[in-house]
């Protein structure tokens, strides 16, 4: 079903301000959740409110702070606020400090998963920066040859400036997501094959065996290896050394000004014919056209603008209509 966008963004602030959230980090997530919805990623737009009111279920919080490391770093306590918040907190430091000195890294710690990787990144690309930025999760995936869960679904976003719109490249290291495996144990749809194992490491397509089991890596052990990078990533930026709680996530930026090595309009330009070289280029015998990473979420964003309407779910809907006025009994 298609409801209105601002429909749903009301009906995110009001779950999850009724389920215990500040109005002010609510609409921060909802803007988050709405976006993520109009650019085709259903998994990470309202059905996310589930998990969220799940998680903030007596979960005590501090203020976040932010304190400066270096002229060129800082590090966020997250104080156990969720990660919509904080990774907003984080860019927009980053890019404060890129702006000024040319290069910034920023982490975050204590806090708990934050959606699209690209929301944050993009945000950085339009104002003419750099960026690349990883986060580690709650172990979920096992490591390529095991059935043991040891990362997160660890992904991993880099955005440039490009004409005429950034380009942005996000990705799990995970076959799948947890976002995604949640919405169809909701749905009742069987996951794809080869991308969890259940609990004994015997391969499954239920997703409640693989909540149980372990999901598997992207891309075997290259997939595997990235995966390991953004936990040590995680790590430098004072995670747990294996996330068991969804609280000791680590997330990593860094965002720096590409006119420390090129003029910002010569390298936008070049990126832009970059991207039109890959997408005029001759695709393989069947495949359609060859397609540019970000391209397809940043049509599906303008096409939703102009509609003025998100897809979701309709079981997802009505679940979340119940749940608009606190907790149902």
């Amino acid at each position: 079903m298609r409801i209105e966008i601002a429909e749903a963004h009301k009906l995110a602030v009001e779950v999850l301000t009724s389920h215990g959230m500040p109005q002010d980090h609510a609409i921060i997530v909802a803007d988050h959740l709405v976006d993520a919805a109009g650019a085709g990623h259903a998994f990470a737009g309202l059905p996310r409110v589930l998990a969220l009111i799940e998680n903030i279920k007596g979960r005590s919080v501090s203020p976040i702070t932010v304190s400066e490391r270096t002229a060129n770093s800082a590090l966020v306590e997250g104080g156990g606020n969720n990660g919509y918040v904080t990774s907003l907190v984080a860019i927009d430091k980053a890019i404060e400090v890129a702006k000024k000195n040319g290069i910034a890294m920023v982490g975050v710690r204590n806090t708990w998963f934050s959606g699209r990787l690209a929301y944050y990144v993009e945000r950085a690309a339009k104002q003419g920066l750099i960026a690349l930025h990883t986060a580690n999760t709650q172990a979920r995936v096992a490591p390529a040859g095991g059935i043991d869960r040891i990362f997160g679904t660890n992904p991993i976003a880099f955005a440039f400036p490009a004409n005429p719109d950034p380009l942005v490249i996000d990705f799990g290291t995970g076959m799948t997501t947890w976002g995604d495996v949640l919405l169809r144990q909701k749905l009742g749809e069987p996951l794809e094959e080869g991308a969890a194992v259940d609990p004994d490491g015997q391969p499954t397509l239920d997703p409640t065996q693989a909540l149980l089991g372990a999901f598997l890596p992207w891309g075997g052990h290259r997939g595997y290896g990235i995966s390991l990078v953004a936990q040590i990533f995680g790590i430098l930026c004072g995670s747990a050394t294996v996330v068991d709680d969804v609280s000791d996530s680590g997330f990593f930026f860094l965002v720096f000004d590409p006119e420390i090595l090129m003029p910002l309009n010569e390298f936008k330009e070049k990126l832009g014919d970059l991207v039109n070289r890959i997408e005029t280029s001759r695709p393989k015998p069947g495949s359609g056209v060859v397609r540019v990473h970000g391209r397809g979420s940043a049509a599906r964003r303008a096409r939703t603008k102009e509609l003025g309407t998100i897809e979701v779910d309709e079981t997802v809907f009505n679940t979340l209509s119940q749940l608009r006025n606190g907790p149902v009994s």
